[in-house]
């Protein structure tokens, strides 16, 4: 996708694996952007400039994370 395919809006996603629990809730949110490691069930983030289009799941897997490991940059 190219630059101009990306809103304004769109961020960057920074995790803080380390706080973490494996709750899974950002999986259920945005599963095109989030996945959970085979080993502990931590997040990992498959795209961290996601698309304007994915824009709403993200941040409502932010706001639904637990520990409060992911933000909006």
């Amino acid at each position: 996708m190219t630059v101009a395919g990306r809103a304004s809006e769109a961020r960057k996603i920074s995790v803080e694996r380390d706080r973490c629990v494996g709750a899974g809730q950002c999986v259920l949110a945005a599963p095109t952007v989030f996945v959970q490691d085979e080993e502990g069930g931590l997040v990992l983030v498959l795209d961290g400039e996601p698309p304007a289009s994915q824009s709403d799941a993200v941040r409502e897997a932010v706001w639904a994370c637990p520990s409060g490991a992911l933000a909006l940059r």
